[in-house]
């Protein structure tokens, strides 16, 4: 059923170089899957259970292990040639490529791979019913970090052409441009910046 004000694609953001972990980061695994596998698997989930209609990963040009994980996944890839400059050239590259009749993006980060369709769903409804025009999920198990993934509706795009070089949705959401919605969900949902994270997620799963 289509959507208030259009439908809701994802972004997935999957152009990092991964230096603090060593490189290749997305393709490390976690529970025998590649951390990226994992959130691409709860895009898919969402898109046959009609709470995604479409999605977009961003990846760095030469990066041949997120194309394939990409494609097997049937996820469309956009190449930012600009990766190396910074999240939020991916953020413009991703919202950019997003078909015409999107009304609002599902920002996903590639190395959080506890990503949950809950989450998705919770901000789906709260953006159907008319929420603010960005809508970011509290985690119960780590109320003061910033949530992923983010919802942001159409109006709010133009905002990120502010953004510069690692400066990401904090940055515009500080802008206060626009209404943010805190919507709270259970759990955690960790990024995977280093080996210690993923040890440390290994550690806490197992």
């Amino acid at each position: 059923m289509p959507q208030p004000g259009g439908c809701l694609a994802a972004v997935i953001l999957a152009a990092g170089r991964g230096r603090r972990f060593g490189g290749a980061k997305l393709l490390a695994e976690w529970r025998g899957r590649p951390l990226l596998g994992h959130v691409l698997d709860v895009v898919a989930a969402a898109r046959a259970s009609g709470f995604l209609a479409d999605a977009r990963v961003v990846m760095a040009a030469d990066d041949a292990g997120v194309a394939a994980l990409s494609r097997s996944a049937g996820v469309p890839c956009v190449v930012n040639p600009a990766a190396d400059q910074g999240l939020s050239t991916s953020l413009r590259c991703g919202l950019a490529a997003l078909p015409a009749d999107a009304g609002a993006a599902l920002v996903l980060l590639g190395d959080q791979p506890m990503i949950r369709l809950d989450v998705i769903a919770r901000l789906a409804a709260t953006w159907r019913a008319g929420g603010d025009p960005v809508l970011r999920p509290r985690y119960a198990g780590a109320p003061d970090a910033p949530g992923h993934p983010v919802l942001l509706g159409r109006a709010v795009w133009p905002l990120a052409d502010r953004l510069e070089g690692d400066a990401g949705l904090g940055a515009l959401f500080a802008s206060g441009a626009a209404g943010v919605t805190i919507v709270d969900v259970p759990g955690t949902n960790p990024d995977i910046d280093t080996p210690a994270d993923l040890h440390a997620l290994n550690g806490s799963s197992s």
